[in-house]
């Protein structure tokens, strides 16, 4: 299983969190033609999908939907989904659910990680999913940790040491979210568009996305400088690099 240049992995706590958090990086990346793939530990069936048990709707039909949702936003960035139903409200962190995702790292084979930062008051789900993906790709690295079935891995089955970058959580000031990667999403933005409109249980939430990639493309500007000569219309999303860039030249 050699690695595949350019494969994003994007490791998101609910159904609805990478659309909002990461869905510019996916569309770019897609539109590079690199492969994004998108897991997601729950579907946010009870933390994150108030409006349907509002309407008495019971628990495996409101996971249903959020899968439904979560699979047309996928589509709409390009990136290929899947579920791995851990449930949420909380996510519980369990050597079980770890050894699951170990598989997807060592199947994706990711050169670029996208998570949750490691803080946020207000969901725990959000850094224990960030915890989980951490681990994974520890693990994932070391031949010695064997698949699910106990078998040991091949030298083309473990990974890398794809950097990890943390997408902004909603409420970055009290997550304490100071981003030092600024990223232009200015062309992917109608595909992050697109994805934000296949969730309408969260539509309050389209404005405020756009807003912030409004926000954020003005830092992208102002901190590319005048010469890049980007459009005035420049859209951003910010990210926290969690490891040390490796290079050979400081630029």
């Amino acid at each position: 299983m050699p690695q595949i240049d350019g494969s994003l992995l994007v490791v998101s706590a609910h159904a609805g969190d990478f659309v909002w958090r990461a869905g510019g990086a996916i569309a770019a990346a897609v539109e590079r033609g690199e492969r994004a793939t998108v897991v997601c530990l729950s579907y946010g069936e009870r933390g994150e999908s108030a409006s349907q048990w509002l309407q008495g709707k019971p628990l495996e039909e409101i996971k249903q939907i959020r899968r439904a949702e979560a699979e047309a936003a996928a589509a709409a960035l390009g990136a290929e989904v899947e579920f791995l139903d851990l449930g949420d409200y909380p996510l519980v962190e369990t050597p079980e659910a770890l050894a699951r995702l170990v598989e997807v790292f060592r199947r994706v084979q990711p050169t670029v990680v996208l998570t949750h930062p490691l803080a946020d008051p207000y969901n725990g789900d959000h850094p224990a999913a960030a915890r989980m993906a951490l681990q994974a790709r520890v693990l994932a690295q070391a031949i010695g940790v064997p698949h699910a079935d106990g078998s040991v891995p091949t030298k083309d089955e473990i990974i890398g040491a794809p950097p990890v970058f943390f997408f902004e959580p909603h409420q970055s000031e009290q997550c304490d979210f100071k981003p030092n990667v600024l990223l232009d999403i200015t062309e992917a933005f109608p595909r992050k568009r697109a994805a934000m409109e296949c969730l309408p249980a969260q539509k309050h939430m389209w404005s405020y996305y756009t807003d912030l990639a409004v926000r954020r493309g003005v830092q992208v500007k102002r901190n590319a400088g005048p010469n890049l000569g980007l459009p005035h219309e420049t859209m951003g999303e910010a990210y926290v690099r969690y490891y040390p860039e490796v290079t050979g030249v400081l630029a």
